[in-house]
């Protein structure tokens, strides 16, 4: 069994490069797998490994300056989900494209999981879910709305373009792990919004929390790692990974037509060029050919969050 550590934390990093090497030589001498994202405001990513060794992690993270109110969560996986260790330096931990957006001046109001509930049933709220138009295909709350975005750099144009919606309406947003909540509100009070809140921890802490009989939530929640989805209690979600376009299928997707490991699946089979799939069908064989050898091939690993 490995733990599974989600955690992000905005705070000013005046030199994130000299913090990278300590960090991937700590993970390594840990055993712990996944990645890591430094930038000059903050860190996030998601890490698994035996729990000693994520504690090890956790604690030189908190002594990292300003890092000592670190948000994270636990869950476990019965196979290691991740591969190999990666520290990057990026200009954002998570990418928004907005270079006025500061969390850490503020943001909206936090909402603990027991009080979700309560506030996205009001008739004067509008609920709205901020992630990527993928993972909310697989699951998200009753009544929220799906910006139907490829990625959060989209979120402001789409904010821009359907703002005349939500006049009069307290606006509550929600994400994975509550990171995304923590630019998306903060660019809505930048727009004059001032009745915004969040959810605490985002849907892995409701998911962890609030029993599913009492649960709003629908379906199952993706996670960037090799688990690729996760339900209530936080357990193992019943999805596997299109290794062509990243996105979630269910096992019996597997037996569909268009399905063929790592070249295409029914969500994808209209997106590429038949020189496309030779590419794809080239590196499956490469993966194939690494793992008979004992080893990791690099493309076969889940792609970072958004």
């Amino acid at each position: 069994m490995f733990t599974v550590c989600a955690l992000y934390h905005f705070t000013r990093f005046e030199d994130p490069a000299a913090l990278r090497d300590p960090l991937m030589d700590l993970c390594r001498s840990q055993k712990i797998t996944g990645t890591l994202l430094l930038a000059h405001e903050g860190i996030n990513g998601t890490v698994a490994g035996p729990g000693a060794g994520i504690e090890a992690v956790l604690t030189h993270i908190r002594a990292l300056p300003g890092c000592a109110d670190l948000e994270w969560k636990l869950s476990t996986a019965t196979e290691r989900p991740f591969a190999r260790m990666k520290v990057r330096l990026k200009k954002e931990i998570v990418t928004m494209g907005q270079p006025d957006v500061d969390p850490r001046a503020r943001v909206g109001h936090y909402i603990d999981p027991a009080q979700w509930n309560e506030l996205i049933r009001s008739p004067d709220v509008a609920v709205i879910d901020t992630r990527n138009d993928y993972e909310v295909a697989i699951g998200t709350f009753e009544g929220a709305v799906d910006p139907q975005t490829d990625s959060f750099r989209e979120f402001p144009a789409w904010w821009e373009a359907n703002k005349d919606r939500f006049h009069n309406k307290r606006i509550a947003m929600f994400c994975t792990g509550g990171i995304r909540c923590e630019k998306s509100t903060n660019y809505l009070l930048s727009q004059g919004i001032e009745d915004v809140y969040h959810l605490k921890g985002g849907i892995l802490k409701y998911l962890e929390e609030i029993p599913e009989e009492d649960s709003t939530w629908q379906g199952a929640c993706f996670v960037f790692d090799g688990r690729v989805s996760v339900e209530h209690g936080l357990r193992e979600g019943p999805h596997d990974l299109c290794h062509a376009c990243r996105r979630p299928i269910l096992p019996t997707d597997r037996a569909r037509p268009e399905y063929e490991h790592g070249v295409s699946c029914h969500l994808c089979i209209d997106e590429t060029s038949v020189e496309d799939k030779a590419r794809f069908r080239e590196r499956q064989k490469q993966i194939a050919l690494a793992t008979a050898r004992g080893e990791r091939h690099l493309h076969a690993d889940i792609t970072d969050e958004d």
